[in-house]
């Protein structure tokens, strides 16, 4: 086939993805026109000056060209994980760069730990936030509707909530287009105002941005925590990369999102040199009267969408913080046959939707959501610029220098933007905060309590070809079908052997000892997904290795062992697990309330047996004690 024949097909599955990645990817930061310009001003720190409204224009353009267009588009999407970005892909591959220094790699862990959690916060104002705003829109098409915004808001946002059960595969389709309407509807809005005042053009001069810092420094630097407003929903780039490529979201951030977010800023920026008044929502006053009621029923689409995103998005990070060990096991389900990725936590669903409820509920307003905005983002902005330096550092092995000069730019221009937020902290930026430290404890005592736990099991645990070598010097019955006994760490007797040989003095024809094991990569095919040893007297030790975002499903990757002498029917195969109970002791590992707190996430995390795919009408369970 010819290479123009091929580019010719290649084209359209280029556009379609192009497409899609509008609806996913795009959705946060480009419903941002609807308060970043208005908060900047809201908070009465900025006069409407025309020196005032170019200097943050230009600042808007220039931190948007600066933190998406060169740090996430250009730097940080190169930074994959086998094809996967986001947070947890690029703890991944940091914590691995530096293996070899095990004091900095429980240091990034804790970072990267941090950063996570902070992502939960970052969840719960995003939705609530982007919801309301577009709702407010009601306001100023009727001023006497004002009562009614905050209940529109919840029973939008309860409806978003419910329907996360039946999945995205139906409506999603519709995201992508959505979203285009909705970007030309940015373009629309604001192209005419800037046809009508050309001179808001000259914003575009970065010497405007500076000009407004050394005028007014103080005034600027405040103002920098409602311009970051302008940029959130930039991690959403790095987090979807596996969705859609590095190329898709390129083109869609150069070709369309950029432009249009640009005309719409500008529009805005004309509108209140002509009209300061307007500074009250000049997102929906540049809309002519007859337009602002559909424009309202548009930019609530465009919201839901947004905030479908990062639900979706929290939906994906959880799973991979389980499967990396970070947070219990939970209730995961698919909502699509075709698509392994569209998946429902129940707990994180209903979870976020409770604290979204409560931001709704304490802050009344977008102008009041936007104080508790931004520092959650700023956060997670500065952590990935951190893991980047490590990950280009040592996994790349680029230069020194050239690593320093690469993120320490970005890096002095994240802190900036994080210390500007320090400034709303009392405002409402402690609301993120509190949400993201409850997470952070929550995974760290998670992590520390496996580990407390399985250090107590390695020491009271047996060797187990030793101990089978001691069983078969007498060997019990044996009787017909295999058995799998689920391990916890390789080379060691489980609980549920011994006690199935004390209890039940039976030893299955055939014993597979199944250690599931989860890799620091997203991926793991199923070339490398099993490695078996033999331990004799017709018993196996098998290793199933997974990635962070493979689904664990152990009878199918058992499947591989056919034809190796290793008998597997379905009928004649029985699973044993072993149920440990915590028990929280006084003396070395953990604070007793964290302890007590382990052992109630241990106790009500989802079934093991769930997670692992495995048949329930063949397990069984014995119990064990282990105290920490």
């Amino acid at each position: 086939m010819s290479s123009s024949a091929s580019a010719s097909r290649s084209l359209p599955a280029l556009a379609s993805l192009t497409l899609a990645a509008l609806g996913v990817v795009y959705g946060d930061i480009g419903t941002s026109p609807l308060y970043a310009l208005k908060e900047v001003f809201h908070a009465g720190h900025v006069p409407t000056t025309p020196v005032n409204i170019l200097g943050v224009l230009s600042l808007i353009f220039w931190t948007m060209t600066i933190i998406v267009s060169l740090k996430y588009v250009l730097l940080i999407l190169r930074a994959d994980n086998n094809g996967e970005g986001g947070l947890i892909a690029m703890l991944a591959l940091a914590t691995t760069a530096v293996r070899e220094k095990p004091t900095l790699r429980r240091t990034l862990m804790v970072v990267g730990l941090f950063g996570t959690a902070i992502f939960y916060g970052d969840g719960v104002i995003t939705p609530a936030i982007s919801v309301l705003s577009a709702v407010e829109g009601l306001q100023v098409i009727a001023p006497g509707m004002h009562d009614w915004v905050i209940p529109i808001t919840l029973v939008v946002l309860t409806g978003l909530f419910a329907v996360q059960r039946f999945g995205t595969g139906g409506i999603g389709k519709f995201f992508g287009p959505i979203t285009m309407v909705w970007f030309m509807a940015l373009v629309a809005l604001g192209l005419p105002h800037v046809i009508s005042n050309p001179d808001v053009l000259i914003a575009l001069d970065p010497r405007y941005a500076i000009g407004f810092f050394a005028s007014h420094p103080k005034t600027a630097f405040i103002a920098l925590g409602a311009v970051v407003l302008c940029v959130t929903g930039g991690e959403a780039l790095y987090a979807d990369m596996g969705h859609f490529g590095r190329r898709p979201i390129r083109i869609a951030w150069y070709a369309i999102v950029m432009p249009a977010l640009v005309v719409n800023y500008f529009g805005q920026g004309a509108l209140l040199l002509g009209t300061p008044d307007a500074v009250e929502n000049p997102f929906y006053l540049m809309a002519p009267e007859s337009m602002r009621l559909p424009l309202v029923v548009l930019a609530t689409a465009a919201t839901v969408i947004a905030s479908q995103a990062l639900i979706s998005a929290a939906f994906s990070v959880t799973k991979q913080a389980i499967q990396l060990g970070i947070l219990p096991r939970m209730s995961v389900r698919h909502t699509s046959v075709r698509d392994t990725g569209q998946i429902y936590v129940p707990f994180i669903n209903w979870g976020l939707y409770v604290f979204i409820v409560l931001a709704v509920a304490l802050f009344k307003s977008s102008s009041n959501l936007a104080s508790a905005y931004g520092i959650a983002v700023t956060l997670d902005m500065t952590i990935t610029t951190v893991m980047t330096f490590f990950v280009i550092r040592y996994g790349w092995r680029y230069p020194l220098t050239l690593c320093v000069l690469a993120t320490g730019f970005f890096f002095i221009i994240d802190v900036t933007f994080f210390l500007s937020n320090t400034l709303k902290l009392l405002a409402g930026g402690w609301f993120p905060l509190v949400i993201g430290a409850g997470m952070f404890v929550l995974m760290l005592t998670w992590k520390q309590g496996r580990a407390i736990m399985h250090e107590r099991v390695r020491n009271e645990a047996i060797e187990l070809r030793g101990f089978l070598d001691a069983v078969f010097v007498s060997p019990p019955v044996r009787v017909p079908g295999t058995a799998v006994f689920l391990v916890a760490e390789e080379g060691l007797a489980p609980n549920a052997l011994m006690h199935n040989l004390k209890h039940n003095k039976v030893l299955h024809e055939h014993n597979l000892f199944v250690h599931v094991k989860h890799h620091e990569v997203p991926w793991i095919g199923f070339d490398k997904r099993l490695a078996m040893e033999s331990l004799g007297h017709d018993c196996w030790q098998i290793t199933l290795n997974f990635g962070f975002k493979n689904d664990p499903d152990v009878p199918e990757a058992l499947r591989l062992l056919e034809g190796r002498g290793v008998p597997l029917d379905e009928m004649d195969t029985s699973y044993f697990l072993s149920r440990d109970t915590v028990i929280p002791t006084f003396g070395e590992g953990m604070a007793m309330w964290r302890e007590k707190l382990f052992a109630s996430m241990h106790r009500n995390a989802a079934d093991m047996a769930d997670f692992l795919s495995l048949p329930s009408n063949r397990i069984v369970e014995l119990g064990a004690k282990v105290e920490i």
